[in-house]
């Protein structure tokens, strides 16, 4: 439990209550928005030690809350009024929980006895929110508040984290009440397990120990369990090949020569291989997705699994585990590592000839881009050029498109919790408040966002909110004046008819004096040789946020490219292209 600042038993409001119970639970931070409701709130909000960022729109604060939360491993927090406040964190907290983000949101319900009365700024929030949030909570009487909230944090963070939502009636906020930090949380029902069981550790190494062909496919969990240590540890002990999806980027050095880069939709040919071709996945806190699967029935049809997670109902969702170990991903590893020792002194099979295949795929079919052939700006390139400027310390969040798979693709990650995105629930908007968010949490930091022209324009607002809070956050607008995979997709699957996905966003906005308005630096770059000076110009910029009008060539694509809903062996290098298999020796 956290210091308790605030004797309990001392008498006080609901709102105090609130904010003195957020103190108690650590809280430093949060981004948030007033209205009538959570107006009680704001009173003692003025007082707090608890620094309140006034973001622009509530889904702003919500993502911002995320891109806290992805940075520093800490429950991000965020705070609105009812109704239309409540209803703006929706796409975050859905996002939040497809990407399992711990995170508290507060927000404001119309008093206790108008609720169900379709009151002026009504909305069932708890009901809304049910099926994306971790837990959520409504408050009628203020006795319950420090109780639920140190419920709220612990469920969080916790286990599989996530978000939960605790929504607080107006009446109670203005009644009096006591102030009771509770000592120690027992819920019912609520007991993740973290030490993962010694059988199900032993069979898994011993089913590594007789594997010719294992792969690490590794997932988000590892980054969230903090367990990138030991991943390491591991995977050198095994010297198997290693895989990291879109949320695990970072988990385990792209430079080191067991990493075969990111497997999926996009993902290396090597990655994609490594899985579809191995005879065993090691399966480390990640769930299967259907855009790393590709068609799921075709997925690594010769492989056993491993599913090592801390979420039991994750386990065969999606595929059949040979062997299920429920625990805490480091806990796991932890334990695995002795256990495969003693089953590889047993049984040590020669792995070199698969190590070697995949080493040969690697090389055969690196990432790479053609340069467009009017001279005009790569949007690879651009990437390209940020990664190796700014360094592996750069922390790098990407809006959802085009953009953001090139920013997994053509950044070099070396760290954990240096890449955010918005994963599993794709939100367009995510890069700019998340990367103000992770500024926040890491102001020693440099932190760009990588945003397309269409993202850009649903959050950049969160800049005027950046600017008056003194939060210099760096934004790459790779502006392709599309929206860029959709255009990609028509362009491969609908006959090049681009139906609504042309933006001008060359011409409108003008981002440059967009940004000035908002009291950032504009920039702009078009040719190839002026790419390294703009990124520099902005490197060097450390007390205004910089925004970037990166205006890159239209048509550039994302490859490689499984085609939604077909198999993994159909991977596209280029358009209608496919590797030889038959020439590979796997």
């Amino acid at each position: 439990m956290a210091h308790v600042p605030t004797a309990n038993g001392t008498a006080m409001n609901g709102a105090t209550s609130l904010v003195k119970s957020l103190e108690a639970a650590g809280v430093d931070v949060m981004f948030g928005l007033p209205g009538g409701a959570i107006l009680p709130a704001y009173d003692p909000i003025y007082d707090s030690t608890i620094r309140h960022i006034l973001v622009r729109h509530e889904q702003g604060a919500g993502h911002a809350a995320t891109g806290y939360a992805q940075v520093t491993g800490r429950a991000g927090v965020c705070i609105a009024t009812s109704g239309p406040g409540a209803t703006n964190l929706v796409t975050p907290l859905a996002d939040a929980a497809m990407d399992s983000v711990p995170m508290v949101a507060i927000t404001g319900q119309v008093p206790s006895v108008a609720i169900g009365t379709d009151a002026f700024q009504e909305a069932d929030i708890r009901g809304i929110t049910m099926p994306f949030t971790k837990h959520n909570f409504l408050v009628t009487n203020p006795l319950d508040i420090p109780r639920v909230v140190a419920e709220a944090f612990h469920i969080a963070t916790t286990g599989r984290p996530g978000p939960v939502l605790v929504d607080i009636a107006k009446d109670a906020l203005q009644k009096e009440t006591t102030f009771n930090w509770p000592t120690s949380i027992e819920l019912a029902g609520y007991k993740p397990q973290v030490i993962p069981n010694q059988s199900a550790i032993n069979d898994a190494a011993a089913l590594i120990a007789t594997s010719k062909k294992p792969v690490f496919y590794v997932g988000g969990g590892v980054i969230k369990a903090n367990a990138s240590r030991e991943l390491l540890e591991l995977a050198e002990l095994l010297g198997a090949p290693v895989v990291t999806t879109l949320m695990a980027r970072g988990a385990f050095p792209d430079s080191h020569p067991l990493h075969m880069g990111m497997p999926g939709m996009h993902g290396t040919v090597a990655a994609v291989t490594a899985l579809q071709k191995a005879d065993l996945l090691i399966t480390l806190g990640a769930r299967f997705d259907d855009r790393v699967t590709g068609k799921l029935s075709t997925f690594a049809v010769n492989a056993k699994v491993i599913h090592a997670d801390i979420d039991p109902a994750e386990i065969g969702k999606n595929r059949y585990a040979d062997v299920a170990v429920i625990g805490d991903v480091r806990e796991t590893m932890k334990a695995l590592v002795p256990a495969l020792k003693s089953a590889l002194a047993k049984s040590q099979p020669d792995l070199t000839p698969w190590l070697a295949s995949m080493n040969k795929l690697r090389a055969t079919y690196p990432l790479g881009y053609d340069l467009p052939s009017d001279g005009s700006l790569s949007p690879q390139f651009v990437i390209e050029r940020l990664s190796q400027i700014c360094g592996p310390d750069t922390i790098f969040a990407a809006g959802v498109g085009q953009h953001q798979m090139w920013a997994s693709q053509f950044v070099k990650y070396e760290k954990p919790r240096t890449w955010l995105n918005s994963g599993g629930a794709g939100t367009m908007g995510y890069a700019v408040p998340a990367a103000m968010g992770a500024k926040v949490g890491a102001p020693d930091t440099t932190v760009w966002a990588i945003d397309g022209d269409g993202c850009f324009q649903m959050t950049n607002q969160e800049l005027v909110t950046c600017a008056l809070n003194d939060i210099p956050v760096k934004i790459a607008i790779i502006n392709n004046e599309s929206l860029g995979m959709v255009r990609q997709w028509q362009t491969l699957f609908y006959d090049s008819r681009y139906s609504n996905t042309s933006l001008d966003s060359k011409r409108v906005p003008n981002f440059p004096m967009l940004a000035e308005a908002m009291g950032c630096v504009g920039l702009a770059c078009e040719r190839p040789e002026d790419v390294d000076a703009t990124i520099e110009k902005a490197m060097a910029i450390n007390n205004q946020p910089v925004v970037v009008d990166f205006r890159v060539h239209r048509d550039a694509m994302v490859w490689p490219m499984v085609a939604a809903g077909t198999s993994n062996d159909d991977i596209m290098i280029a358009r209608a292209t496919a590797p030889d298999w038959d020439s590979q020796e796997l």
